[in-house]
């Protein structure tokens, strides 16, 4: 019997096209993204022809290059076993509310559907999505978002002495304060008005592009949000809720300079000391009762597990 690939630690080309709803052959090639996580399998769409430059290069002007193929689209398939179709309808329905505030100009846009999905003999319900590919650097909410931590995407992302209306650092810098501005205020929009958040504390979650936009790329983990005292976990035991808002205060100050405002109910609600602290241990929790799974396709370095602590060390904050 085939396991079932929402179980699967990561798929390969050769696994999508083997599931029912895909067309075979197919016009693309699928390669599992980096940005794989425990809520979906994401895998790039890429051009056979590019993939053949990529792993055969092309010679230009007599120089033989590798240039890396660049997704056409992402397709997610999420790992939820739904119970019924409502439960499926609701999880759509979120992806909507968030698309409805934050698209397009801060958020991958993502066409989700249902599919039938056929595993040990049985139809399941299915969720996936076909996703724009965004092009930037990861945005950690957790970083310092300083002058010189801008400065550094400026500097990584080629821009210096690049055609563009930006033409220094401190333009650009100050664009992408600008349109923080504007991304951030659309959160709190949806806290308020919508009562739901996002997944903003993860670090891969926010990307940053050449333009200066703030773009949310993962849908995966989106929260209702409740003005009381109750801490809610998620179905993996993640204060995600608690920790996203707290993400959102942190960009605020950080990109911003916006000090708090003693009269923010969501501050008030979110920010108490006493549930920052208790958030705290509930985090800490977590990562006491889920070790990362191992992927056997990658190598078991100390660089790599190095990489693993990093992260779940950010993720705590």
């Amino acid at each position: 019997m085939k396991e079932d690939i929402r179980d699967k630690l990561s798929l390969s080309h050769d696994d999508v096209l083997d599931l029912n709803f895909i067309r075979k052959p197919g016009s693309y090639v699928y390669r599992r993204h980096y940005r794989m996580g425990l809520r979906s399998h994401i895998m790039e769409l890429l051009s056979p022809e590019d993939l053949g430059k990529e792993n055969h290069g092309v010679v230009v002007e007599g120089l033989k290059t590798f240039p890396k193929a660049k997704p056409i689209k992402m397709l997610r398939i999420f790992r939820t076993k739904f119970a019924s179709l409502t439960d499926a309808r609701q999880e759509l329905s979120r992806v909507k509310i968030v698309e409805a505030y934050l698209a397009p100009a801060h958020m991958a846009r993502s066409d989700e559907f249902l599919v039938s999905y056929l595993v040990g003999g049985k139809v399941e319900l299915l969720l996936c999505g076909v996703q724009e590919y965004v092009e930037g650097e990861t945005l950690d909410p957790w970083a310092a978002l300083n002058e010189d931590h801008l400065l550094s995407f400026y500097k990584r992302m080629g821009l210096e002495g690049r055609e563009s209306p930006e033409k220094t650092a401190a333009q650009w810098i100050r664009k992408v304060r600008e349109k923080a501005d504007h991304f951030l205020g659309r959160l709190r929009a949806m806290v308020m008005e919508a009562g739901h958040v996002p997944d903003l504390a993860g670090v891969g979650n926010l990307l940053l592009t050449a333009g200066g936009e703030i773009k949310l790329v993962d849908i995966n983990n989106i929260s209702t949000v409740h003005f009381d005292t109750r801490i809610a976990l998620d179905d993996r035991g993640y204060p995600v809720c608690d920790k996203s808002i707290q993400a959102l205060f942190h960009m605020e100050q950080k990109l911003l300079g916006r000090p708090f405002n003693s009269h923010d109910v969501i501050r008030k609600t979110f920010l108490d000391p006493g549930r920052v602290r208790d958030v705290k241990e509930a985090v800490e929790r977590f990562h006491l009762s889920v070790e990362p799974p191992v992927d056997p396709s990658l190598p078991a370095t100390p660089l790599f597990s190095s990489q693993l602590r990093l992260n779940r060390s950010r993720r705590c904050r």
